[in-house]
Protein backbone atom coordinates (compact mmCIF):
# COMPACT_ATOMS: atom_id res chain seq x y z
CA UNK A 1 0.00 0.00 0.00
CA UNK A 2 1.03 3.71 -0.89
CA UNK A 3 2.75 5.46 1.53
CA UNK A 4 1.37 8.60 2.92
CA UNK A 5 2.92 11.57 4.80
CA UNK A 6 -0.30 13.51 6.48
CA UNK A 7 0.40 17.08 7.75
CA UNK A 8 -2.26 18.11 9.67
CA UNK A 9 -1.77 20.51 12.62
CA UNK A 10 -5.62 19.53 13.98
CA UNK A 11 -4.17 15.99 16.48
CA UNK A 12 -8.17 14.94 16.38
CA UNK A 13 -7.59 14.75 12.50
CA UNK A 14 -4.44 13.96 12.08
CA UNK A 15 -5.09 11.02 14.61
CA UNK A 16 -8.02 9.66 13.27
CA UNK A 17 -6.59 10.24 9.27
CA UNK A 18 -4.11 8.17 10.48
CA UNK A 19 -5.65 5.31 12.59
CA UNK A 20 -7.93 4.66 9.26
CA UNK A 21 -5.47 4.56 6.56
CA UNK A 22 -3.63 2.42 8.95
CA UNK A 23 -5.92 -0.29 9.20
CA UNK A 24 -6.26 -0.04 5.65
CA UNK A 25 -3.03 -0.87 4.82
CA UNK A 26 -1.33 2.40 4.54
CA UNK A 27 2.24 3.07 5.90
CA UNK A 28 1.69 6.66 7.38
CA UNK A 29 4.18 8.78 8.89
CA UNK A 30 2.02 12.59 10.21
CA UNK A 31 3.42 15.87 10.86
CA UNK A 32 1.93 18.43 12.44
CA UNK A 33 3.67 21.53 11.10
CA UNK A 34 4.73 21.78 7.52
CA UNK A 35 8.09 22.84 8.36
CA UNK A 36 8.35 19.30 10.30
CA UNK A 37 6.14 17.69 7.23
CA UNK A 38 9.32 19.11 4.87
CA UNK A 39 11.90 17.36 7.07
CA UNK A 40 10.14 13.93 6.15
CA UNK A 41 10.25 13.95 3.32
CA UNK A 42 13.55 12.74 2.29
CA UNK A 43 14.08 10.20 5.15
CA UNK A 44 9.82 8.84 4.40
CA UNK A 45 9.85 8.98 1.10
CA UNK A 46 6.14 8.87 0.75
CA UNK A 47 4.17 8.30 -2.33
CA UNK A 48 1.66 10.93 -1.74
CA UNK A 49 1.09 13.53 0.75
CA UNK A 50 -1.90 15.09 2.43
CA UNK A 51 -1.67 18.29 3.08
CA UNK A 52 -3.99 20.29 5.26
CA UNK A 53 -4.22 23.95 3.88
CA UNK A 54 -4.24 25.69 7.84
CA UNK A 55 -1.47 24.70 9.01
CA UNK A 56 0.78 27.31 11.86
CA UNK A 57 4.12 28.42 10.52
CA UNK A 58 4.36 28.39 6.89
CA UNK A 59 0.67 27.36 5.40
CA UNK A 60 -0.28 24.65 3.40
CA UNK A 61 -0.06 26.44 -0.24
CA UNK A 62 3.61 27.59 0.76
CA UNK A 63 4.19 23.91 1.64
CA UNK A 64 3.11 22.60 -1.28
CA UNK A 65 5.09 25.10 -3.28
CA UNK A 66 8.32 24.09 -1.56
CA UNK A 67 7.41 20.47 -2.67
CA UNK A 68 7.32 21.51 -6.10
CA UNK A 69 10.31 23.03 -6.21
CA UNK A 70 11.98 19.59 -6.11
CA UNK A 71 9.56 17.14 -6.62
CA UNK A 72 6.39 16.31 -8.49
CA UNK A 73 4.84 13.79 -5.66
CA UNK A 74 0.77 13.71 -6.01
CA UNK A 75 -0.24 16.38 -3.13
CA UNK A 76 -3.72 16.40 -1.65
CA UNK A 77 -4.92 19.22 0.18
CA UNK A 78 -7.09 19.20 3.28
CA UNK A 79 -9.60 21.75 2.69
CA UNK A 80 -11.95 23.53 5.54
CA UNK A 81 -15.71 24.01 4.18
CA UNK A 82 -15.72 27.82 2.94
CA UNK A 83 -12.30 28.42 2.06
CA UNK A 84 -12.85 28.67 -1.36
CA UNK A 85 -9.97 31.35 -2.05
CA UNK A 86 -7.69 29.10 -0.29
CA UNK A 87 -8.46 26.15 -2.50
CA UNK A 88 -7.68 27.61 -5.78
CA UNK A 89 -4.50 29.35 -4.35
CA UNK A 90 -3.69 25.68 -3.43
CA UNK A 91 -4.49 23.98 -6.90
CA UNK A 92 -2.84 27.12 -8.43
CA UNK A 93 0.43 26.16 -6.22
CA UNK A 94 0.71 22.57 -8.14
CA UNK A 95 -2.13 20.34 -5.52
CA UNK A 96 -3.32 17.52 -7.56
CA UNK A 97 -6.67 17.57 -5.71
CA UNK A 98 -8.66 18.23 -2.26
CA UNK A 99 -10.52 16.61 0.25
CA UNK A 100 -13.05 19.09 2.13
CA UNK A 101 -13.24 18.06 5.83
CA UNK A 102 -14.71 15.99 8.20
CA UNK A 103 -14.15 13.23 5.27
CA UNK A 104 -14.45 9.51 6.19
CA UNK A 105 -11.43 7.21 5.55
CA UNK A 106 -13.12 5.45 2.62
CA UNK A 107 -13.45 8.63 0.74
CA UNK A 108 -9.87 9.87 1.72
CA UNK A 109 -9.06 6.35 0.59
CA UNK A 110 -11.02 6.51 -2.52
CA UNK A 111 -9.16 10.03 -3.82
CA UNK A 112 -5.93 8.39 -2.57
CA UNK A 113 -6.27 5.84 -5.07
CA UNK A 114 -7.98 8.10 -7.67
CA UNK A 115 -4.82 10.28 -7.74
CA UNK A 116 -2.19 7.68 -7.58
CA UNK A 117 -3.85 5.52 -9.95
CA UNK A 118 -3.53 8.23 -13.10
CA UNK A 119 0.10 7.40 -13.23
CA UNK A 120 -0.28 3.63 -13.56
CA UNK A 121 -3.01 4.22 -16.54
CA UNK A 122 -1.42 6.14 -19.15
CA UNK A 123 -3.25 5.55 -22.23
CA UNK A 124 -3.04 2.89 -24.35
CA UNK A 125 -1.01 4.32 -27.14
CA UNK A 126 2.78 3.77 -26.18
CA UNK A 127 5.68 5.12 -27.39
CA UNK A 128 6.52 8.37 -28.10
CA UNK A 129 3.97 10.87 -29.69
CA UNK A 130 5.45 14.51 -31.34
CA UNK A 131 3.14 17.40 -31.21
CA UNK A 132 4.29 20.72 -32.50
CA UNK A 133 8.00 21.24 -29.97
CA UNK A 134 6.59 18.71 -27.62
CA UNK A 135 7.63 15.27 -27.64
CA UNK A 136 5.06 13.17 -25.51
CA UNK A 137 6.42 9.79 -23.88
CA UNK A 138 3.44 7.83 -22.85
CA UNK A 139 5.28 4.94 -21.78
CA UNK A 140 7.99 6.80 -19.95
CA UNK A 141 5.40 9.78 -18.86
CA UNK A 142 7.38 12.22 -19.73
CA UNK A 143 7.12 15.47 -22.02
CA UNK A 144 9.49 17.44 -22.95
CA UNK A 145 9.55 20.84 -25.03
CA UNK A 146 11.89 21.11 -27.65
CA UNK A 147 14.20 18.67 -26.13
CA UNK A 148 13.93 19.91 -22.88
CA UNK A 149 12.46 17.90 -19.94
CA UNK A 150 8.68 19.46 -18.55
CA UNK A 151 8.49 18.91 -15.11
CA UNK A 152 4.85 18.17 -14.29
CA UNK A 153 2.47 17.31 -11.60
CA UNK A 154 0.65 13.81 -12.33
CA UNK A 155 -2.36 15.79 -12.24
CA UNK A 156 -1.03 17.99 -15.36
CA UNK A 157 0.64 15.08 -17.27
CA UNK A 158 -2.46 13.06 -16.96
CA UNK A 159 -4.14 15.73 -18.33
CA UNK A 160 -2.19 16.39 -21.31
CA UNK A 161 -1.78 12.81 -21.51
CA UNK A 162 -5.65 12.55 -21.76
CA UNK A 163 -6.11 15.56 -23.90
CA UNK A 164 -3.15 14.76 -26.49
CA UNK A 165 -4.78 11.32 -27.34
CA UNK A 166 -7.59 12.44 -29.13
CA UNK A 167 -6.55 15.90 -31.00
CA UNK A 168 -8.97 18.45 -31.52
CA UNK A 169 -11.79 16.80 -30.05
CA UNK A 170 -13.68 19.19 -27.22
CA UNK A 171 -13.76 18.12 -23.71
CA UNK A 172 -16.45 19.53 -21.21
CA UNK A 173 -14.63 20.39 -17.93
CA UNK A 174 -16.94 17.52 -16.28
CA UNK A 175 -16.16 14.95 -18.69
CA UNK A 176 -12.39 16.16 -17.83
CA UNK A 177 -13.24 15.92 -14.01
CA UNK A 178 -14.64 12.25 -14.51
CA UNK A 179 -11.60 11.13 -16.71
CA UNK A 180 -8.54 12.75 -15.24
CA UNK A 181 -10.34 13.60 -12.03
CA UNK A 182 -12.10 10.53 -11.53
CA UNK A 183 -14.80 12.93 -9.54
CA UNK A 184 -17.90 11.52 -10.84
CA UNK A 185 -20.52 12.44 -8.42
CA UNK A 186 -19.96 15.99 -8.46
CA UNK A 187 -18.18 18.46 -10.78
CA UNK A 188 -15.64 21.23 -9.23
CA UNK A 189 -14.86 23.12 -12.62
CA UNK A 190 -11.70 24.91 -10.53
CA UNK A 191 -9.55 21.53 -10.48
CA UNK A 192 -9.26 21.89 -14.31
CA UNK A 193 -9.25 25.51 -14.35
CA UNK A 194 -6.77 25.61 -12.40
CA UNK A 195 -4.39 22.56 -13.52
CA UNK A 196 -4.69 23.74 -17.50
CA UNK A 197 -3.68 27.34 -15.79
CA UNK A 198 -0.50 25.45 -14.82
CA UNK A 199 -0.26 23.20 -17.86
CA UNK A 200 -0.28 26.01 -19.79
CA UNK A 201 2.77 28.17 -17.81
CA UNK A 202 5.12 25.00 -18.49
CA UNK A 203 4.28 24.25 -22.05
CA UNK A 204 2.55 26.95 -24.23
CA UNK A 205 4.59 30.00 -25.76
CA UNK A 206 4.09 32.93 -23.08
CA UNK A 207 4.14 35.66 -25.71
CA UNK A 208 1.21 33.97 -27.84
CA UNK A 209 -2.49 32.26 -27.53
CA UNK A 210 -2.27 28.85 -26.27
CA UNK A 211 -1.16 26.46 -29.12
CA UNK A 212 -2.02 23.34 -27.36
CA UNK A 213 -4.55 23.46 -24.28
CA UNK A 214 -7.18 25.33 -26.77
CA UNK A 215 -10.15 26.83 -24.93
CA UNK A 216 -13.64 26.18 -26.50
CA UNK A 217 -15.68 28.87 -24.96
CA UNK A 218 -18.81 27.70 -23.73
CA UNK A 219 -17.99 24.00 -23.96
CA UNK A 220 -14.40 23.49 -22.68
CA UNK A 221 -11.16 22.74 -23.95
CA UNK A 222 -9.18 20.93 -26.80
CA UNK A 223 -5.68 19.60 -27.88
CA UNK A 224 -4.80 21.77 -30.85
CA UNK A 225 -5.84 21.95 -33.86
CA UNK A 226 -1.69 23.18 -33.61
Amino acid sequence: MPRVLLIEDDPSVREGVGLGLRRRGHEVSAAETGEAGLALLPGFRPELVLLDLMLPGINGVQVCRRIRETSQIPIIMLTARGDDFDVVVGLEAGADDYIVKPARTEVIEARIKAVLRRLSDPGARPGVEFHGELAVDRAGLTVAKNGERVALAPSELKLLLHLSASPEQVFSRQQLLEYVWEHSYHADARLVDACVRRLRTKIEDPAGNPRYIQTVRGFGYRFGPL
